[in-house]
């Protein structure tokens, strides 16, 4: 049966996101062959949510994905951005974290994630933070300039600081003088 349900979802990643009708038609397959597989679990989560933005149901298919395989490092990443373009703040600070402990996944994209999380809770400083620490974890340059796109447009958006006006040094003399 294993073969069978890796084939469909072979096609399945294959037509993604081009050909979504044979996408759903190979997942539902590959599913009805296997229905814990947490590859086309996740790819299902992928479609629910970038194709029709329905994210419940796509946090839903993550969830199962990750209950069947805890150590598919790739369904992280994707179940961030779900959470973020939910506005689920708390539940995605808590997969990070989580997926940050996991052999295997790649640090430098969710500390980005991270950054972006703090970003939208406007605590630039803590996202500048964690993009100096996925700096730290990336081997890609491409990435690496990713990282200071983004480093320069979140320090676009923090306060900018009030300088305070200096006295004139002629009035506070002529004030000693009397």
């Amino acid at each position: 049966m294993g073969v069978t349900t890796d084939k469909y979802i072979f096609q399945a990643l294959d037509a993604y996101p081009y050909n979504l009708e044979e996408t759903i038609e190979s997942l539902n397959y590959a599913l009805s062959y296997d229905e814990k597989n947490a590859v086309a679990l996740c790819l299902m989560g992928r479609l629910y949510a970038e194709q029709l933005g329905n994210y419940e149901m796509a946090k839903t298919y993550y969830e199962r994905a990750l209950a069947e395989d805890m150590h598919a490092v790739n369904i992280y990443p994707k179940y961030i951005n779900v959470l973020l373009w939910n506005e689920d703040y708390a539940v995605a600070e808590k997969v990070i974290d989580f997926a940050l402990t996991v052999k295997g996944t790649d640090k430098a994209v969710l500390y980005f994630k991270k950054a972006i999380l703090f970003e939208k809770k406007k605590a630039y400083k803590a996202a500048l933070s964690c993009l100096k620490t996925a700096k730290i974890h990336t081997y890609n340059a491409h990435f690496m300039s990713d990282l200071d796109t983004e480093k320069s447009r979140i320090k676009d958006k923090m306060p900018k600081k009030k300088k305070k006006k200096k006295k004139k040094k002629s009035s506070s003399k002529k004030k000693k003088k009397k």
